[in-house]
């Protein structure tokens, strides 16, 4: 702070002199009075972030290649200041307790059956799923062992409302279980 003080002393004393607010000591004073005051608040919410008992951060993506490369990102910058982010949400994934190998079989044995309408909605569909199994499978690679990741499906609405945030809730409180 008190480098602060004698760097930007001389503008403080310009600024103050400039907008009338008293003298140029008064004004630095004042102003270096906020900056201990911020910088303790800061110290406190640095050393709660750093607690894991009484903070975690839980790192939210989707099944996509930024995503999770912006996730990876963010639990190395967490993990550089000392802040506990074990916990990973893949969210709206399709049919998280299928596979894309799975569902590929049935499409292909029905394909012939739906309309050309229904077959290019299915055909895409089962593009994303292996697109997103494939990031899937590296988030697992990243994080498996160490973190808790959970995959939450797509649904066909938003999460709104009392009932459907706490039916959301419980698929994040009882996930998925992929080994049935």
């Amino acid at each position: 702070i008190m480098d602060l003080k004698d760097r930007f002393g001389g503008l403080i004393g310009q600024a103050s002199a400039l907008f009338g607010g008293g003298s140029p000591d008064q004004v630095q004073d004042a102003l270096i009075g906020r900056l201990e005051e911020t910088r303790e608040i800061i110290n406190k919410v640095n050393t709660a972030f750093q607690d894991p008992a009484l903070t975690t951060f839980v790192c939210v993506c989707i099944p996509e290649f930024l995503s999770i490369y912006e996730t990876e990102r963010l639990v190395q910058e967490l993990s550089k200041f000392g802040i506990d982010s074990h916990n990973i949400v893949v969210n709206q994934v399709l049919f998280p307790e299928k596979d894309a190998e799975e569902l590929g079989e049935w499409f292909d044995s029905n394909k012939d059956g739906l309309q050309k309408e229904a077959r290019e909605i299915c055909s895409k569909m089962m593009a994303r799923k292996r697109m997103q199994d494939k990031y899937i499978g590296q988030c697992f690679d990243l994080y498996g062992d160490d973190f808790h990741v959970v995959l939450m499906p797509l649904l066909d609405h938003e999460v709104r409302g009392v009932d459907k945030l706490k039916d959301f809730s419980e698929l994040l409180i009882n996930p998925i279980d992929l080994e049935e």
